[in-house]
């Protein structure tokens, strides 16, 4: 049988003695549930922080648990290996069901939702956009797309924002799809758009699993299986770092491409600016292996990561951050609406 912790073999009794506080199964099985914050587990549990951190260094040591700093936060998540250990799948098992019990199990998802609420109020305020000045960091925009003119058909926009994208897509594609869940990010990526000329820029205000979208980039129904279904290229702009499960946004943009199409992620590196908190900032960037593995787990290909260089980031709030872009290519017989998200790590590290 499989043990956690090699110290376990000859004193087991303390595994036993560890996981016999109903807080630490709690614990434990919200971890195996959800990558999350101690403060997300506080209150989920309803316990102080400092307890919550007490219980979660004990786990730690046992190897039970693994954590990671993210700027001033610590997340924690179960040990892949933990599960294995029978007394660990059962005491597991005793956590799920205190956890349905209290209800802490049926509140992780309004948990993680919370993470976007800044994000939310921080797109709906009013506009402070000038559409008539050509971006400062077109030089980002170009250097993301260069690898990818051979494909020039359908471009899909995903976080359109004010639109500041559509002014390198518009002229290189022959039809583009700007999306954001935010109608007042929208109306201003339209006024973009509209004082550019851009005809060929089609707007949905949603959710990138929405029908409206899949419609317009020809995944609805029984054209979905079609030759030309999918995006040739989809890209997030600076999108990856507001969402509260990336892997999750990832696999949904893949299933937006076309077989042979591309996945273009333009987002920063790792950091540790928390005055970025202010931005509605969920993450402090990505390392490129996170991003390779988002790729990989949403069934992408060839998923390459380059640094791009500071003066290319123009001069906004964010130009002192380090930026990068990854590039990824979906399979030619792959299927384009492929949306199996439910298998996907639901934290930003899985």
């Amino acid at each position: 049988m499989a043990v956690v912790d090699a110290g376990f073999s000859s004193q087991r009794w303390e595994l036993y003695r560890l996981l016999s506080e109903p807080a630490r199964l709690r614990l434990l099985a919200l971890a195996a549930q959800e990558e999350l914050g101690i403060g997300e587990l506080a209150e989920l549990l309803e316990e102080s922080q400092p307890n919550v951190s007490r219980h979660a260094a004990a786990l730690r040591s046992a190897g039970l648990l693994r954590d990671r700093r993210e700027g001033t936060r610590t997340l924690v998540r179960i040990a892949p290996e933990a599960p294995l250990d029978p007394v660990v799948a059962d005491a597991l098992s005793s956590g799920r069901a205190l956890c349905e019990k209290d209800g802490s199990l049926s509140r992780i998802g309004d948990v993680v939702r919370n993470r976007e609420a800044a994000s939310r109020e921080f797109f709906a305020r009013p506009p402070k956009v000038r559409v008539d000045v050509v971006p400062s960091e077109m030089g980002a925009y170009l250097a993301a797309l260069a690898p990818l003119l051979a494909r020039g058909g359908l471009a899909l926009d995903a976080g359109t924002g004010d639109g500041r994208l559509l002014e390198a897509l518009a002229p290189l594609y022959e039809r583009v799809v700007a999306i954001d869940r935010s109608d007042a990010q929208i109306a201003r990526a339209r006024e973009r758009a509209r004082a550019r000329g851009f005809a060929n820029v089609t707007f949905v205000q949603g959710e990138l699993d929405g029908p409206e979208l899949m419609q317009a980039v020809g995944l609805e129904g029984a054209r979905a299986g079609k030759r030309g279904a999918g995006a040739d290229a989809v890209f997030a702009s600076r999108v990856l770092h507001h969402a509260p499960q990336p892997a999750r946004v990832v696999a949904q943009l893949a299933g937006l491409c076309a077989p042979g199409g591309a996945l273009v992620v333009l987002d920063y590196a790792r950091h540790a600016d928390e005055s970025m908190r202010d931005q509605a900032d969920a993450w402090l960037g990505f390392d490129p292996a996170e991003l390779r593995r988002f790729a990989r787990a949403a069934g992408m290909v060839d998923a390459r990561v380059a640094g791009l260089p500071a003066p290319l980031c123009g001069d906004g709030p964010d130009a002192h951050l380090p930026w990068q872009v990854m590039v990824a290519k979906k399979p030619e017989g792959a299927n384009s609406k492929s949306h199996e998200t439910n298998r996907i790590g639901q934290g930003k590290g899985k």
